[in-house]
């Protein structure tokens, strides 16, 4: 089944390359974008068998993403984060995921998981407020996952939690106006007391160890992966996939383009364009090798019932945020090197430029933080797998 949704996915690409400049102008992916991905199966790949899901590899699902995202960013970037929160719904409560899918198994969440909100404890449960940004395909979805930090009546911090909140409980304000990711909508979520059940609620400190109430009714090994590596690897594949869409425009431009300050010499027969585009190719080339390798490392752990080591863990997120970074040098280096064609709106080149590194400054892709704590744990120390 994951080969049938690849293949809907493919013949889509054109229609979503034609659409790209109309989804910056809505601000949001045109809902028949996400009606066309819908019926491909996209949103179901990580969703569990039991609520009509394909229970994909995870491969193929940021194979799909990479694919979408090479043909529009902005659409690629929304695929992915909305796509992917049905793998975190199957690890909370029986009566969580009954209440998302039990009636509508098309039901879609998006999410913003900095914990931004307050939630204070009360009987069977928690009331829940705040506000959060940046809750990329929040039009589309009818229910959103939040990151909140749990307090005491004294005031106390007891636990980072994902609270699970329908559409009727929150407002979606609309803020985004950006000069990348234009079309993503990533509003902002304003929650004002909620009461929140216990059941509705997921523990990061749980979901760090790779645990969560759902892998009681969904025990296929696609859950019990880290959180951090199925998550971090939708922020870094969208990039990737705006890369691989980047050369595949800078190849054609070369192909056609003459420089008139070298004489009229067409660019393909440049040696220097040709030794970019090498450098370019090999740079994205080693940044999905590394995703795929990493993901299929873990895999091999879960298949064989063992722990993951830390260590591989580490490598992940090391490799994430390298990944992005290869991939935004790449096209930085393809946009440098297409001349001044490539400026002109309704090219794929400069809409790639500015949605890369509007995804480069997603938290997600912070290098400094994954890169010192890779190191820090070859060098002995301690570190917290919770949050890695």
């Amino acid at each position: 089944m994951s080969q049938a949704v690849l293949d809907g996915v493919r013949d889509l690409l054109p229609t979503f390359r034609e659409r790209a400049e109309e989804t910056e102008a809505l601000r949001v992916v045109p809902e028949a974008s996400i009606k066309e991905l819908e019926e491909t199966g996209f949103f179901k790949l990580l969703q569990p068998k039991r609520f009509d899901g394909h229970e994909a590899d995870p491969v193929a699902f940021y194979t799909a993403v990479r694919d979408i995202a090479s043909a529009c960013g902005s659409t690629g970037w929304v695929s992915s984060v909305v796509g992917v929160h049905p793998w975190q719904v199957a690890l909370f409560a029986d009566e969580a995921q009954q209440a998302v899918w039990g009636e509508d198994t098309n039901v879609r969440l998006s999410s913003s998981y900095a914990p931004t909100g307050k939630a204070t404890v009360t009987d069977g449960g928690y009331i829940l407020s705040g506000k959060w940004s940046f809750s990329s395909g929040c039009d589309h979805c009818s229910w959103v996952l939040l990151g909140g930090l749990v307090f005491t009546e004294e005031g106390q911090i007891v636990d980072f939690k994902t609270f699970m909140v329908p559409r009727e409980k929150y407002t979606i304000v609309d803020v985004w106006n950006m000069v990348g990711l234009a079309g993503t909508g990533s509003n902002d979520i304003v929650v004002e007391d909620v009461f929140i059940p216990e059941a509705f609620t997921l523990s990061m400190g749980e979901t760090g160890q790779c645990r969560g109430p759902g892998q009681e009714q969904n025990t296929s090994d696609l859950y019990k992966l880290p959180f951090h590596s199925i998550f971090t690897g939708t922020i870094t594949t969208p990039i990737i996939g705006m890369a691989m869409g980047a050369y595949e425009e800078h190849v054609e431009m070369q192909q056609k383009r003459t420089r008139a300050a070298y004489l009229g010499e067409k660019a393909s027969l440049d040696p220097f364009s040709a030794v970019r585009i090498a450098r370019a190719s090999s740079e994205i080339d080693a940044a999905w090798a590394l995703l795929v390798n990493n993901i299929r490392e873990e895999q091999d752990y879960v298949a064989k019932g063992e722990k993951i080591p830390l260590k591989t863990r580490l490598k992940v997120r090391r490799d994430q945020v390298l990944g992005s970074q290869r991939a935004i040098d790449a096209i930085d280096a393809l946009f440098e090197a297409s001349g001044g064609r490539a400026l002109t709106k309704g090219t794929y080149l400069q809409r790639a430029w500015r949605d890369a590194h509007a995804g480069r400054v997603h938290a997600a892709n912070d290098p400094e933080r994954a890169l010192q704590m890779f190191g820090a744990h070859e060098f002995g120390h301690k570190i917290d797998p919770g949050m890695y």
